[in-house]
């Protein structure tokens, strides 16, 4: 799936549409995502600030997608945990922006080189408007470069 249908598609995705979330920008080598996510009457909580739920599932798939798109189909990629500090209340339109670099993808690469696991540990924080930051996410992924297609046949 290109970035442009990726983009349309996750829009329309329930969990994003139902929470509000919008991905505004995803750039066509899939090294960098944009996300935003305004204050509504559907993610917002008691004291009428960013529900706290809806501010984690923004930032929830996309580097797994990330580095599914930048591994390609010999990789397996999942999301193994995740964590959210919350740093001040979040108010109005905040957004995160998801960065790849070559030296993370080539570290990965060399860490799944034998067919070993990998768990990198990366984290995005979601900003207000005024530039604020609201909360930082952690989030580790399991990496596993796949065996090689005469391998699994013969194991099935």
């Amino acid at each position: 799936m290109n970035h442009r249908l990726a983009k349309f598609v996750l829009n329309l995705w329930p969990p994003f549409l139902g929470a509000g979330v919008r991905v505004r920008r995803i750039s066509p080598d899939w090294k960098e995502v944009d996300v935003q996510l305004r204050l509504g009457l559907t993610n917002r909580n008691y004291v009428g600030v960013h529900f706290g739920g809806s501010l984690y599932s923004m930032t929830d798939p996309f580097y797994m997608l990330m580095l599914l798109k930048n591994l390609g189909k010999d990789y397996i990629v999942w999301d193994k945990a995740g964590s959210i500090d919350y740093l001040k209340p979040g108010r109005g339109v905040v957004c995160a922006r998801f960065r790849l670099d070559d030296e993370l993808l080539q570290r990965v690469r060399d860490a799944t080189a034998s067919g070993d696991k990998h768990l990198p540990a990366l984290s995005v924080s979601i900003y207000d408007a005024e530039g604020a930051e609201v909360a930082r996410i952690s989030k580790t992924l399991y990496i596993r470069r796949k065996p090689p297609r005469s391998s699994r046949q013969a194991t099935a």
